[in-house]
């Protein structure tokens, strides 16, 4: 489970297995990394697409996380692109 950063309690990272095929270029938000943990999608403008909020995150926190999460996201792509080789973007 590669993390690449902490905002506050909450871990941004993504799971060394994303499926095959590799699924988009995406994030997880949880205090600890767990299944149900909230999933991000990233354009390829870099802003984010929420596609679930399994880990309960209110909603003005979410929108913070987010909204660091869009401002590095250049920071994610190249940690993605490291790990796996190779992006794809939901859209």
């Amino acid at each position: 489970m590669p993390q690449i950063f902490k905002v506050g309690p909450y871990t941004i990272f993504f799971w060394s297995n994303e499926s095959d095929p590799l699924e988009p270029i995406h994030v997880h938000i949880a205090e600890r990394a767990n299944p149900n943990a909230t999933k991000v999608w990233i354009t390829a403008t870099g802003k984010c697409y929420l596609c679930n909020n399994k880990s309960r995150i209110p909603e003005r926190i979410l929108r913070d996380v987010i909204r660091v999460i869009e401002a590095r996201h250049r920071e994610i792509e190249e940690r993605w692109m490291s790990h796996f080789g190779q992006i794809t973007y939901f859209c």
